[in-house]
C-alpha cells in the first residue's frame, strides 16, 4: 500500500534510530551488553488528493506502529535485530473498488532488519553488513547492505561507505487466505480496469549507493557532507492508481520503467556551551523524473538538566515536479506517461515537531539499566492541503554483563 512521502520518510527516520549505530561499536574488548528498545508510533493524515482516484479524493489515513530493536555488543561485535508492524487504516484505500463505508479498509506492514559490525583491532576500521525483509497484502520488499567507517587516527574525520540492494514484488495476495509468502496472486487495479493486465512487470530493483564524511572542525563545530545516488528499474507505477485524462477516459498509472536518483546532503552541528546543540541541515535532490527538491532543516536541542533535555525542530521541503504529473483531467491521453500522483507534483512542506527526552542512565537492577526515554511529536503541512501528526514513544534499556 503506498504511504505519502512524509509517512514514509518519518517512519524510517523513527526505525532508523531505533537500530543499533555502527558508529557506536565500542572500543573496549570486554564489553559484553545488550540494549533493548520499545518504540511506538501513531500517524494520523487527512488530505484531498489521493492518486488512487485519480489525484481527487480522500487521503485520510492512520497507521499504528509498534516495534522492539534487540542490540547485543560482545567485544568488537555487534549484533541487532528490529522487528516491528505497521497496522494500516486508509479509507483512500477503500476506493479501489469503490467500496462505500464508514469502516476504512485495514492492512499491516511487517518487517525485519537484522545487521552485525566488527571494529578492526586498528580501532578506526568497522566493517558491517545486515539485510532486511518487509512485507504486506500487496508489496514484499528483500534487501541486503554491506559498508564500512574508517576514523583517522585522532578520531576527528570519519569517512564512510555503504552499498544496498533491494528486491521488491508489488503482487498482491500473500496474506489472503493464510501467509503466502512466495506465492502471490497479481497485481491489484482499480474494479473497472481489470480487464487487461496494464504492466507486464511486477518487480522493482534498486540500487543505493551512500557515502559520507564528517569532520570536527574544532570543539564546537561539526561537518558532514553526505552524497547519494540510487538506480531502479522495473514496475516504478503503483498498479492501482488512477489516472483520468481531458477527453474523459481512464488508465492505470504509468511511469518510466526506469529511474536515476541524485542527492547531496550537508550537516553543520553547532556546540553552544554545555546546554545547547544546533542541527542544521541541508539537502538537495534530484532524479530523471524530473523532481528537484530542497530541504532546510534545524533541531536545537536545549538541555535543561543533567537528565532532561527537549530538542524542537523545523524543516521546510519545496519541490518541482516530475514532468509526467498533471491533476485529474488534465492529461493528454496519447501520452506515454501519466500520474496524478501528488507525492510527483510541484508543492513546498512545513514539518513542526519537538522531542522531549529523559535520560537518567540509572541502574533499577544489579545489572539492568534504565537510559531513556523519548516522546516525540511531529506536524505536517503540505501546500495542496495534505496533513499529518506523528507521535511516538521509545524506551531505552540495557543488560550489562560484566567480564573479567
Amino acid at each position: 500500500m503506498k504511504k505519502n512521502s512524509f509517512l514514509v520518510g518519518t517512519l524510517a527516520f523513527v526505525h532508523f534510530f531505533a537500530q543499533g549505530q555502527n558508529s557506536d561499536i565500542p572500543k573496549e574488548n570486554k564489553v559484553n551488553r545488550t540494549d533493548v528498545e520499545l518504540v511506538y508510533n501513531n500517524y494520523i493524515q487527512d488530505g484531498n488528493n489521493s492518486a488512487v482516484t485519480g489525484g481527487l479524493g480522500t487521503e485520510e489515513l492512520y497507521v499504528y506502529g509498534p516495534s522492539l530493536t534487540l542490540t547485543k555488543t560482545k567485544g568488537r561485535t555487534v549484533f541487532s535485530t528490529n522487528v516491528g508492524a505497521d497496522i494500516i487504516s486508509s479509507a483512500s484505500t477503500d476506493n479501489i473498488d469503490f467500496v462505500v463505508s464508514s469502516a476504512s479498509i485495514l492492512d499491516a506492514r511487517s518487517y525485519l532488519n537484522y545487521g552485525v559490525s566488527h571494529l578492526m583491532k586498528d580501532e578506526q576500521t568497522t566493517w558491517y553488513t545486515g539485510g532486511g525483509l518487509s512485507i504486506e497484502s500487496d508489496y514484499l520488499s528483500l534487501s541486503l547492505k554491506a559498508g564500512m567507517l574508517f576514523e583517522n587516527k585522532d578520531k576527528t574525520r570519519t569517512y564512510s561507505v555503504q552499498f544496498q540492494r533491494f528486491w521488491d514484488d508489488l503482487r498482491w495476495g500473500r496474506l489472503q487466505d493464510g501467509l503466502n509468502l512466495f506465492k502471490p496472486r497479481r497485481l491489484i487495479y482499480p474494479e473497472e480496469l481489470r480487464f487487461r493486465e496494464w504492466h507486464e512487470n511486477t518487480k522493482r530493483h534498486s540500487y543505493n549507493f551512500q557515502f559520507g564524511l564528517d569532520q570536527v572542525i574544532n570543539k564546537r563545530l561539526l561537518l558532514g557532507i553526505y552524497p547519494e545516488f540510487t538506480y531502479q528499474d522495473g514496475l516504478l507505477s503503483t498498479p492501482f492508481h488512477r489516472v483520468y485524462f481531458d477527453d474523459g477516459t481512464l488508465a492505470v498509472e504509468a511511469l518510466p520503467s526506469y529511474r536515476y536518483k541524485g542527492s547531496l546532503g550537508l550537516k553543520l552541528n553547532a556546540f553552544l556551551g554545555g546546554r545547547y546543540i544546533l542541527r542544521n541541515t541541508i539537502n538537495g535532490y534530484a532524479d530523471s523524473f524530473g523532481v528537484r527538491g530542497i530541504s532546510i532543516e534545524n533541531e536545537t536541542v536545549i538541555k535543561l538538566d543533567p537528565s532532561w533535555s527537549v530538542a524542537p525542530s523545523v524543516r521546510y521541503y519545496t519541490q518541482q515536479g516530475s514532468r509526467y504529473f498533471a491533476p485529474i483531467g488534465q492529461h493528454n491521453p496519447g501520452a506515454d506517461y501519466a500520474t496524478s500522483d501528488w507525492d510527483l507534483a510541484d508543492f513546498h512542506t512545513w514539518t513542526l515537531g519537538t522531542q522531549l527526552r529523559y535520560s537518567p542512565q540509572a541502574y533499577v537492577s544489579k545489572r539492568m539499566k534504565f537510559n531513556a526515554m523519548n516522546l516525540r511529536y511531529s506536524y505536517y503541512n503540505r501546500s495542496n492541503g495534505l496533513y499529518g501528526h506523528l507521535i511516538s514513544l521509545s524506551i531505552e534499556t540495557s543488560l550489562d554483563k560484566k567480564q573479567r
